[in-house]
This record gives structure tokens, sequence and C-alpha cells, in this order.
């Protein structure tokens, strides 16, 4: 009688959730070595990057340049070179006979495979079909005998394919590159999301998230492992650049499935999904019954302090990717100016802020207190301009026009 081949062990996966800057292809490029270099130091064999992390999301029209996507791509091969004792996924524009949202298998010092995105959102702050062709359909990389899924950012909030292919194909693993912008209650939404991906393909879920802010936009980082149950394994902290390490059990979903027979009939009807690439397993983690598979688990942040992060992730790096050093601002002693201060004093550092206090007969001197006593309390720079000769002036200068009216606030 045959033997059963062994069956492949655990598989510890990284998750560099880092801060792309749009347009930086050195910068980024600098990162994701970083990247690459940090998980192999934790043991790691496979390292999952944010979509187009080389770089930076949204590039618009960035992308219509034909210099700056072959700057990418010699990045990328750059990259690669250096891709040894791991496999790397990394988010890129790949040129080819259009151009796709694609992500990169780097292993053995080289670009082994390239997946590309199948769902490119038109809604909303995306304008992806402007820039993009459609990729073809799902496809899986075979790394030491698991089965990975290989997915980016929308492609796994549908909820077909093309992770249901790829799980009917035999994935264990389903890995998604994301730059998904935050919105107030974003993560836990997308939460909520990838636990009902990871129950209906009975595949463990990695998702790796894109964090900072780039223009209008906010990336909220809270990259995800999960298991086939939609347990949550690791999870990373929300508005913050980590490496997220965590092991996995891929065997766990694939020994579900023969308790599981849901899926029997429509894997048999399913599209057949190509094996792009077959790696060897890069040198980890022991065997599996001396191994605790999870990671680190952030604790989520409530409504409030998730939205107060979010705005000073915002303003901090949209006044530092556009090369500003110093900010000013109004402080009247109300709450609005009030909030704006304590938002700048935290992102930028109360050395890099500013603010003018401006009596006049309208303001109170308990709201002038007020505003003293705040700048100080946050150590910024504090100018008083007495502009009470300055209305008078505009006064005199509209007396005509509001001839016969009371003076009002306005």
């Amino acid at each position: 009688m045959a033997r059963m081949p062994t069956p492949p062990g655990p598989l510890r996966l990284a998750l560099c959730q880092m801060n792309a800057t749009v347009g930086d292809i050195a910068g980024n490029e600098r990162k994701i070595r970083d990247g690459i270099a940090a998980a192999r130091g934790q043991q790691a064999q496979l390292v999952l990057f944010p979509e187009l992390a080389l770089t930076g999301y949204p590039p618009e029209d960035l992308l219509l340049k034909e210099h700056f996507l072959r700057d990418a791509r010699e990045a990328l091969e750059r990259i690669a070179a250096d891709a040894r004792e791991i496999v790397a996924l990394v988010g890129f524009p790949e040129r080819d006979d259009d151009v796709y949202n694609a992500l990169a298998v780097l292993a053995d010092g080289r670009v082994q495979a390239i997946y590309r995105k199948v769902y490119l959102p038109n809604y909303g702050v995306f304008d992806e079909q402007r820039y993009f062709a459609t990729g073809d359909g799902g496809a899986l990389i075979d790394v030491g005998g698991h089965a990975i899924g290989l997915t980016i950012c929308e492609d796994i909030w549908e909820s077909g394919p093309p992770a249901s292919d790829e799980a009917f194909a035999g994935a264990s693993v389903i890995v998604n590159l994301s730059a998904s912008p935050y919105h107030a209650g974003k993560g836990a939404e997308r939460e909520r999301m990838l636990i009902q991906r990871a129950r209906d393909t009975i595949c463990v879920v990695a998702f790796c998230g894109l964090v900072g802010g780039q223009d209008e936009l906010v990336f909220d980082g809270h990259s995800l492992v999960l298991d086939h149950r939609g347990e949550v394994l690791a999870r990373a902290g929300q508005f913050t650049e980590e490496l997220l390490v965590a092991t996995v059990d891929p065997l766990a979903a694939r020994t579900h499935r023969l308790r599981d027979a849901r899926q029997r009939a429509a894997a048999r009807a399913a599209r057949a999904v190509p094996t792009i690439a077959t790696l060897a397993l890069p040198e980890g983690p022991g065997p599996l019954p001396a191994l605790r598979t999870g990671g680190a688990v952030a604790p989520l942040l409530d409504p409030a302090a998730e939205v107060y992060a979010a705005l000073v992730t915002g303003l901090r790096d949209y006044v530092g990717k556009n090369g500003f050093r110093h900010v000013v601002l109004g402080l009247s002693g109300g709450i609005d100016s009030a909030l704006v201060a304590c938002i700048a004093a935290d992102a930028l550092g109360p050395e890099a802020v500013s603010a003018a206090v401006m009596p006049s007969p309208y303001s109170s001197a308990e709201t002038q207190a007020d505003a003293r006593t705040l700048a100080a309390n946050l150590g910024i720079e504090l100018f008083e301009f007495d502009i009470a000769p300055a209305m008078r002036a505009y006064a005199d200068t509209l007396a005509g026009a509001f001839a016969g009216r009371e003076p009002d606030l306005t």
C-alpha cells in the first residue's frame, strides 16, 4: 500500500503594515527591503506588503507616465534580487500590454510570478477603471505544499470568485494585499467581512492593509490573520506602522473540509485556477506540536479614539508628505479651534505649531484666557494680535454701505 505524503507543517506569516508615499518609489523600496529583512529576522516564511506598496496608493495620473512604470519595475527587480530565504508578496503597477494593479511573488532572487487584480472599484474615492485593466481570475502559489490563493483588496470584498474559486481549487490560505481607505467604523466592518470570507472558503485569511494619510485619504492598517473558522489569530494596531507576525496551521483548514461537505459539489463545478508558482518552503518554525499558532492581537480603539487617531494620522502625513514644516492656526478659545490645536500638536509636535489669539470687542475675556491656557498646556507658540484697530478701519470704510443698520455679530 502506498504511503500518504507527509502533510506540510505550520506556516509563519509576516504582514508588513507600512506607510507608503505616493510617487516616492525609492522611499517605498527602502521600506519594503527593511520589511523583508525584519520578517526574515522573525523566521517568517511568507511576508505580505500592501496593495501598490511600491508606488503608494492611489498613484492616479502617475500611472500614465511610462518612466514611472518603468522605475517601479526596476525597483521591484532590485527588491527581488534580495528576496532570499523568504517568499515576499509585493503590490506594484505592472506594465504589460496594458497597466495592471498587480501582486508580485518574489523568491530565490527573482520575480517568480505576477497576479493581477480582478475587481477594480470605481465608486466613492476609487477610480481604478480609469487606470487599470482587469485581471483574468484567481491564482494559486504552492509554497512547500501549501496552496495559497492570491487576492488584492476589492477581490475579497466580493463574496464569490476569485477567493471562492481559489478555495475550491485547494487553497488553504488566502492572502489579500490591500489599500482600504478609512471611514468611521471601517475597521470593524472590514473585520466582519473577512471573518465571513474565512468561514465561507474554509481558509486561513491573511489581510495586509496600508496605513497612513495620503492627501484627502486615510488608511487605518488593521491587518488581520484569521483561521478557517473566522477566529482572529493576530491583529495589527490601527493607524500605526507594524510588522505583524503569526503562525498558522493550513492543515487544520484542509482537515475541516473532510467534515464539511458544503464545498464538494461547488468544487467539482468550479472554474480551473492556475498555480502560477511552485516554491520551496523557506526554513522557518519547527514541528506543529511544539509551536503555538497565532500572534499578537491588538485591541480595537473605541469609536472616539479611532476617529481622533484618523484625524491625527491624516494631518501628520498631509503636512509631512507635502514638505511643510510648520502650521499656524487661529485660537479663539472655543471648542472648534481648541480641538484643531490638540490634533495639530499630537500630529506634528508642539514645536511645529503656532497659534494666534486675536482679541476683539466680540471676544470675551474668558475665551481669550481659555485660548492662552490651552496654548500653554500644549506647549505651542502663541502670538497675540490686537485686531480692534483693523476692525475700526473696516467699519469706517463700510460706514456708508451699512448706514441705518444696527451693528451685529456679522
